[in-house]
């Protein structure tokens, strides 16, 4: 065989190993965005998405930030209730906002914009965001302060900042030794917004009494003091 044949040989089996990739690739990326549907779905009978929505308090041109919006639960609940505006999709995480862009691209979802955060700065526009939503993700913050300053400048007059997180499982108590990582309880989170420069609008520690996993929840609802 001719060096020039062995090229074309050796190109061709690279090519093929190319598409056997894509292919493996596209078919798991398909796999995981089916299993994220049928997550969701099972999600939809606990964790009252409607009422989560209601107390954003939308109408079709309002500007939402979802921060800490994951593969986009409420993003894409959120979508069709502003019609005529925005949402915000914000993470640190890189790969969950690739599965949310294919998601809104699948859905037809072009009010949806993804946005890379930074531990300390989810990069909002300055004054212009109506509502801001963070759900199941206050937990997760290593620098609640910075955060909440940068939501608080981002919010237009009126604005309302809804945080859904769970009660820790030892006992409902603003101890942080009785906190693990995956939770929080809302009086702390209480206090840094007040810290922050929040006034606290509404409270609601059951509102959720009990998840599938026996965990309860908490809603706050805050705006500028």
């Amino acid at each position: 065989m001719s060096l020039k044949d062995r090229l074309k040989l050796g190109l061709f089996f690279l090519c093929a190993l190319a598409v056997f990739f894509l292919l493996q690739a596209g078919y798991g990326a398909l796999s995981t965005l089916s299993r994220l549907e049928l997550v969701e779905a099972q999600r939809d009978q606990w964790q009252q998405p409607a009422a989560v929505l209601n107390e954003l308090q939308l109408d079709s041109r309002s500007i939402v930030a979802d921060i800490g919006c994951g593969s986009g639960y409420f993003t894409v609940r959120i979508s069709p209730q502003v019609s005529s505006g925005k949402v915000l999709a914000e993470d640190i995480r890189r790969l969950p906002l690739v599965f949310l862009w294919i998601r809104a691209f699948q859905k037809g979802r072009r009010n949806i914009t993804v946005v890379l955060g930074t531990p300390d700065d989810p990069h909002l526009p300055e004054v212009r965001v109506d509502a801001v939503l963070i759900a199941n993700t206050y937990h997760e913050f290593t620098s609640s302060g910075p955060v909440l300053k940068r939501v608080l400048r981002s919010l237009a007059p009126g604005g309302r900042l809804v945080i859904v997180d769970r009660w820790p499982r030892v006992a409902q108590t603003d101890s942080a030794q009785a906190e693990t990582e995956h939770e929080i309880a809302p009086d702390r989170v209480a206090n840094d917004l007040r810290d922050s420069g929040f006034e606290i609008i509404k409270r609601r520690d059951d509102f959720i009494p009990s998840d599938p996993g026996q965990e309860k929840w908490w809603l706050i609802v805050a705006g500028k003091a």
